[in-house]
């Protein structure tokens, strides 16, 4: 018998959520089939088998969160069984968001694939031997929902359902046996109260990322704010607001390197890049979406305008590849929905700079000692204090701003 256990899908990737099972216990399997669907911070990935053989048990339920490491499923490969191995013909490249990065259309890391040496096997013949591993506790997020809720330790609990999984009924059961003798008296709400939310959503997907990365920026980030206003009166496309961000970023970026880069608080180094890889926060029917515009500096406007489209739509769709939401260095946010104009967007560590666009709208101004009404579009530019100075992000800001300023 043969363990597989859930592998790094990705950068820093310590979770991933089950969306779909493609087989069930007791099915045959061949290798690369696929096994598992699993959404990670952006993308929803197909896990494909590592061997050809039949499926014993399969471990977790759709909308499960799994640790990296935790075992997905267990096999019996038989004698002829083999789990896969890296090959000549197998291997990847040596870093998928560099090839994506240099414009390689091969690059490794698409939907339904992953290299072989990312499948985590064990052998678990005469595992009776082994030392015993922590189980993971077996229960649905709605049931563990309901464990926060009544202060129940899932824990403590024998599940009573398939495979020792803990039912809605234990926790139930769990909660009265730990109340009081006596029980407390009801509580009513008081005239004017707010009531309890009709509605609770569990954070998954890119919420839940939303939430591991944005909780990161608020404790790690020394985060800085400064804000100005671009004319565009006079842009002969007055609709081409995101193709003329970038490429006015990629004017900002030459004119202050400091902004497009990484920073180690470990090391204290700040890595400066020589390509602009755009990062595109995007709104999505599933939240907030960061995609990569790779050498967005060496992309016409019509060509920046095409591959936006591509990753919205792709965003939409989550068919977005694993390497096509990380390896950005600087980012753009549009905060235009509705009616606002500026903010304090937050970059997501390590990346130490991001651009927020407003909502333009006609405004009284000076224009060679003239009043005038002009268009104007007022930006917010977040930096990293820790390694980037008032004057470093005014430039790059500055720069920006005249980009932008030109007709076309």
């Amino acid at each position: 018998m043969r363990e597989f256990k859930l592998p790094d899908l990705g950068e820093g990737l310590t979770e991933a959520e089950i969306v779909e099972w493609h087989v069930a216990a007791n099915d045959d399997i061949k290798l690369n089939q696929p096994l598992l669907s699993v959404e990670t911070d952006k993308a929803v990935v197909e896990v494909p088998s590592p061997v050809t053989g039949r499926v014993i048990s399969l471990h977790g339920e759709a909308g499960d969160v799994i640790p990296v490491g935790d075992v997905l499923a267990r096999f019996d490969v038989g004698e002829g069984g083999r789990p896969a191995l890296q090959t000549e013909e197998t291997a990847p490249e040596a870093d998928s968001a560099k090839a994506a990065a240099d414009g390689k259309d091969d690059a490794p890391g698409v939907v339904g694939k992953l290299p072989a040496s990312a499948l985590v096997m064990s052998d678990t013949t005469g595992s009776a031997a082994a030392a015993p591993k922590k189980q993971r506790v077996k229960a649905a997020p709605s049931v563990r929902a309901l464990a926060r809720e009544l202060g129940v330790d899932l824990t403590q609990i024998a599940g009573s359902g398939p495979g020792g999984r803990i039912t809605a009924k234990d926790v139930a059961k769990a909660a009265e046996a730990g109340r009081d003798a006596t029980p407390s008296p009801p509580k009513t709400r008081e005239a004017g109260s707010t009531p309890a939310s009709a509605t609770d959503e569990k954070l998954s997907g890119p919420r839940r990322a939303m939430f591991h990365s944005m909780s990161a920026s608020h404790s790690e980030v020394a985060l800085c704010t400064v804000m100005d206003d671009a004319d565009i009166h006079d842009w002969e496309s007055p609709r081409d607001f995101t193709p003329r961000l970038i490429r006015a970023m990629v004017a900002g970026a030459r004119a202050e390197p400091r902004l497009n880069g990484t920073f180690s608080a470990e090391t204290g180094v700040l890595s400066m890049s020589e390509d602009v890889h755009m990062g595109l926060a995007m709104h999505t029917p599933h939240g907030l979406i960061v995609a990569t515009i790779f050498k967005a500096g060496n992309l016409s406007l019509d060509e920046v305008r095409e591959e936006v489209a591509r990753l919205k739509k792709a965003g939409a769709d989550r068919t977005l590849k694993p390497e096509e939401v990380r390896g950005y260095t600087i980012t753009l946010s549009n905060i235009a929905g509705g009616s606002s104009r500026y903010a304090t967007p937050l970059m997501v560590p390590p990346t130490v700079g991001i651009l927020g666009s407003g909502a333009a709208r006609e405004e009284v101004v000076a224009v060679n000692g003239e009043i005038a009404i002009r268009r104007m579009l007022p930006l917010s530019l977040t930096f990293d204090h820790r390694c980037v100075a008032g004057a470093d992000a005014s430039r790059f800001l500055g720069a920006v701003v005249a980009d932008l300023k030109l007709a076309s």
